[in-house]
């Protein structure tokens, strides 16, 4: 069998990316930012479909140019079928439906959560199965039981909100600009971890819950400021990395619980909340005294990107795991 050549397409939130694989190697892997949702503080769902459809063209020509692959040398079109906004996701499905009628090869939907787990395969080194990948992004907190490639658990999950809205939140709550989590990483890296105390979530099993600190830290700044109206600029950096401390903990408590229980030793993180720096410095600091096996991707594969949507087609495209011209979006597609 050759080495199956494969374009993949992502559009599942604000990223419209391109990539393409040849044998599991990724060969080019295009990205395009929508820098017009920053004027309003987060996504705008309808702007980001429209934005979809201006870059889709134009980066999945750079993507292919970039890999000297020409259309026809291609075997497969893949594309994120969901989790994501359902108009954003349509754009990237319509397309690669199109794409792949039009050159007469099979479609491979993939799912956006088991892609991002799948980042882990793109490059050196790549985890044992089975392993533990605590999966955190703006939208979702699952602790995922990876079997194989393309069988995978999940084990644990929010009952509420994802860590990364919680990261986003607080970071409105403090006047940070858009996107809020990255901001509050980097400002916490210049304060007191210790300077304040919020309430690590204590859900049963493997679970999160994240609603209870992000009232909590609305109720201390509005205590705070009551007294002093400059509490939040004189304590900035203080505040940002005593919240991030918490959050980091809260993770990091449950996917202790899941690898002591499961035996399981080999530890994965993956999703835009594992560019986090904090949370990949803590997970490095809690692996000797684990005795855990650490594997965090490369920074341009934790953001939404298509070479993970890739990776993850290019083990569909092996297992004969083709979809139908009359597949169709799945905002909430689970694992």
């Amino acid at each position: 069998m050759t080495e199956p050549i494969i374009l993949a397409i992502e559009s599942s939130c604000d990223e419209t990316s391109a990539a393409v694989i040849r044998g599991g190697k990724v060969l080019s892997n295009i990205i395009a930012t929508q820098a017009v949702h920053e004027q309003y503080g987060g996504v705008v769902p309808e702007l980001a479909s429209r934005a979809h459809q201006q870059n889709i063209i134009p980066v999945v020509s750079e993507a292919l140019r970039k890999a000297n692959v020409a259309k026809k040398e291609l075997n497969a079109v893949a594309f994120t079928r969901g989790p994501g906004l359902l108009g954003a996701l349509l754009v990237g499905c319509s397309f690669a439906k199109s794409f792949a009628l039009g050159l007469d090869i099979p479609l491979i939907e993939v799912n956006h959560m088991q892609a991002h787990i799948l980042a882990h395969f793109i490059e050196e080194p790549r985890p044992a199965f089975p392993f533990l990948c605590l999966t955190v992004s703006g939208g979702h907190t699952q602790i995922v039981l990876v079997k194989d490639h393309l069988a995978m658990e999940v084990i644990g999950q929010t009952t509420d909100d994802a860590v990364g809205e919680a990261f986003d939140k607080t970071a409105k709550m403090l006047g940070l600009p858009y996107p809020g989590g990255p901001m509050l990483d980097k400002m916490a890296a210049q304060g007191n971890p210790d300077a304040f105390e919020f309430p690590v979530g204590n859900m049963p099993d493997y679970n999160f819950s994240f609603s209870g600190i992000k009232t909590a830290v609305l109720y201390f700044l509005q205590r705070q400021t009551k007294e002093n109206p400059a509490f939040v600029q004189e304590n900035l950096a203080d505040i940002c990395a005593s919240v991030q401390q918490t959050l980091i903990k809260t993770l990091l408590k449950k996917l202790v619980q899941a690898s002591l229980d499961l035996n399981v030793r080999d530890v994965a993180i993956a999703g835009g909340v594992s560019a986090n720096s904090g949370l990949r410095k803590a997970l490095q600091a809690y692996a000797p005294k684990y005795n855990w096996q650490v594997y965090i991707p490369a920074f341009e594969y934790c953001t939404d990107n298509a070479a993970m949507i890739a990776m993850a087609a290019h083990y569909q495209y092996l297992k004969g795991d083709f979809a139908s011209q009359y597949v169709s979006p799945e905002p909430r597609m689970k694992i």
